[in-house]
């Protein structure tokens, strides 16, 4: 599914609103019929709690706490570390490098998802917070994503748990997240250690997007439009259940054709390629919109085994 952290601080349309929230109804259903004992949660982080000072291309969180970023899920995650401990030993003896935290941050990219699921509390079930970078160069292929989620669906294959897989992430989009390359010196400076800014800072650059999706809505921001037929087209691909589709797409087209924050969608390709590892599988249900209010092609899907 995706998420916005504009959910809360964006006007669209009463009808777009609703159809939203009919769609995360969807989910909710979806999630208490299924009633899983474990969530894996792949997410995305927003320079809250990843920086360039250390930067993996994965992380699995053996314990996770909540940054708080626009409103978001403060407290502690319930995470087995156990399971995660056992869950990193058998992806790295597989041939993915893949980093661990004991004191991982996450922002509304892995917590909001939980939220609406679970009536606001992202401590609900017990959670494997799986980091998968999304917005910082240099990009892992496309690849070793889908190599790492077929890794943790096999891991859970053999299992009796109920385990569900959640990607999330906006499709298209391209917010005002500065890039490294382009950025000013005390930009660089935020990108590469930035962690617990002060509530001032937190503020103005949580105006600054709100303030960008509002001229956005109104076609006034200088930045890159939606594309729903390249969102299309990746729903296409997970739908097919061809999750070796995924690889053909690379960190320059993506970022031409559906802006820098399109590589969210990695966390995507991830959930469906643990699920596919698990065996064949069919999409039950699927919403998509390219909602400007957002400055997100906007997309709720769910999926089971056949």
């Amino acid at each position: 599914m995706s998420h916005s952290p504009l959910l809360e601080h964006a006007n669209p349309p009463a009808e777009t609103v609703q159809a939203v929230e009919a769609a995360f109804d969807q989910a909710r259903a979806f999630v208490r019929d299924f009633d899983p004992d474990l969530v894996v949660n792949f997410g995305p982080d927003h320079y809250n709690g990843f920086f360039y000072d250390l930067m993996p291309p994965f992380c699995l969180g053996y314990k996770a706490h909540g940054t708080g970023d626009y409103d978001s899920f403060a407290g502690e995650l319930d995470v087995p570390t156990d399971i995660a401990e056992d869950l990193a030993q058998f992806v790295v003896d597989r041939g993915i490098d893949l980093a661990i935290s004991r004191r991982m941050e996450v922002d509304h990219g892995a917590v909001q998802p939980m939220e609406i699921l679970y009536d606001g509390n992202a401590a609900a079930k017990p959670v494997l917070p799986f980091f998968v970078n999304s917005v910082a160069r240099p990009f892992v292929p496309m690849a070793r994503v889908r190599t790492l989620g077929a890794l943790v669906g096999e891991y859970f294959a053999t299992t009796d748990r109920r385990v569900l897989f959640l990607g999330s992430g906006g499709l298209s989009h391209d917010p005002p997240v500065p890039q490294f390359a382009t950025a000013s010196e005390s930009q660089r400076e935020f990108l590469t250690a930035g962690r617990n800014p002060t509530p001032e800072f937190r503020a103005a650059r949580q105006a600054n997007t709100i303030e960008t999706a509002r001229r956005f809505a109104a076609g006034e921001a200088d930045i890159m439009d939606l594309n729903p037929e390249w969102d299309r087209a990746f729903l296409d691909v997970c739908r097919s259940g061809r999750v070796e589709d995924f690889d053909r797409y690379t960190a320059d087209e993506m970022d031409a054709a559906a802006g820098h924050s399109s590589h969210e969608v990695r966390t995507w390709v991830a959930a469906y390629s643990a699920l596919r590892a698990c065996g064949e599988y069919r999409v039950e249900y699927e919403f998509y919109r390219p909602i400007r209010e957002y400055i997100a092609g906007f997309a709720v899907t769910t999926a089971t085994q056949v």
